[in-house]
């Protein structure tokens, strides 16, 4: 190579050097610029992805009328986040004005605890000593327990600030979902222009098996969840629990979770056999095994479905991303593993082509090899 040469590669070494910084620049201040949305446009994403099967009914239904559907979607999308939201706010406001004026003119009450609750592990005599001085003498109870009951106010209070602000961000995530529906087409070409780019001709394959995955994690987690969440309310309600909206706001993330619902309505249980009567109380405690356990036949029906991966790759994406990023990686987790095992796949049946076509010619060269026969 002669000095002209040596120079020209070391000016294009540069020149490419330069372009990759600025690439990566600008990538990464576009990251930064788009770090608050993120959230926001992932849920939208989701959320379109989740219901584009319903929206692209609907579209046909009127006539491929996509403004309409649009529309249509996007508000019973946001009355199925603010309804409930403001009767559970008005119910627990109700609540607690009435708790307020109940303790103030003598009126409210608190049924005293059966004998049975001293038996309860660990915390049974407390629990009884705390529940029967609070029945007998309620105003002295709170007046005596004034700074632990100022500070679980305090922390209920965050909390549902805390909930308000993720209804809101929801109900912005429903918006931008529906944006990402009114221009469908596009940005499926876009997704598969990208998904070609990275895996070639099963990009598509890949797409589709990420939509299909967060469609079954919506169906089989969060559509799981919200049933069991309304069998344990209706139950709760029944029975006239009091706070019933909030009780079921719990089930609901914590089935979300994954966790059972066992874990509030068993005490509920047993608030019920305190004060009703033995035959309201085992037919509540049989509504709450069923709603408690209901995911147990309702997951294999439809987590999963319509999914070329294995149901139990879908459920453990689903709660290993629960555990690392919340509610968000139901759906990140189960994409990301459900990825990952069809890739898995696809690499096993590489290796066994190419050992097929390994073994072709020397089992055609044995052949050619061994003494004709004779007769």
């Amino acid at each position: 190579m002669n000095h002209e040469s040596h120079s020209q590669a070391i000016r294009l070494s540069i020149e490419i050097a330069v372009y990759l910084v600025l690439i990566f620049l600008i990538m990464a201040w576009c990251l930064q610029i788009l770090s608050p949305f993120v959230s926001l446009l992932a849920w939208g994403a989701i959320i379109g992805i989740a219901i584009y099967p319903v929206f692209e009914k609907l579209r046909n239904k009127l006539g491929g009328k996509k403004k309409f559907a649009v529309l249509i979607v996007a508000l019973i999308g946001l009355a199925v986040v603010i309804v409930p939201a403001w009767m559970f706010a008005d119910s627990m406001v109700s609540g607690l004005k009435g708790f307020h004026d109940g303790t103030q003119t003598g009126e409210f009450h608190i049924n005293p605890p059966s004998e049975s609750v001293k038996d309860w592990p660990i915390i049974g005599e407390r629990m009884f000593d705390a529940w029967a001085a609070a029945s007998s003498n309620l105003e002295s109870f709170l007046e005596e327990h004034h700074e632990q009951l100022q500070g679980a106010a305090s922390f209920v209070v965050k909390k549902t600030a805390g909930v308000g602000v993720g209804i809101l961000l929801f109900a912005a995530s429903i918006l931008v979902g529906a944006a990402f529906l009114a221009n469908a087409e596009s940005v499926k070409a876009s997704l598969l222009r990208f998904c070609r780019r990275l895996a070639g001709d099963k990009g598509e394959q890949m797409l589709s098996i990420t939509a299909q995955t967060i469609r079954s994690v919506t169906v089989g987690v969060l559509g799981i969840a919200t049933i069991q969440a309304i069998g344990g309310g209706i139950g709760m309600y029944a029975v006239g629990i009091p706070a019933t909206g909030v009780w079921t706001l719990a089930i609901l993330i914590l089935a979300i979770a994954q966790l059972p619902p066992w874990l509030i309505l068993g005490p509920m249980i047993v608030y019920v056999f305190s004060y009703e009567t033995t035959t309201v109380s085992l037919v509540f405690m049989v509504w709450s095994l069923i709603v408690s356990f209901a995911d147990m036949v309702l997951k294999p029906l439809f987590l999963g479905r319509g999914v070329a991966v294995p149901m139990l790759v879908i459920l453990l994406g689903a709660i290993g991303g629960m555990i690392m990023s919340g509610v968000m990686g139901l759906f990140v987790g189960a994409v990301i593993l459900a990825l990952g095992y069809t890739l898995f796949q696809w690499w096993l049946k590489i290796g066994e082509d190419e050992a097929g076509e390994t073994n072709a010619p020397a089992e055609a060269a044995t052949e050619s090899a061994a003494p004709a026969s004779t007769d």
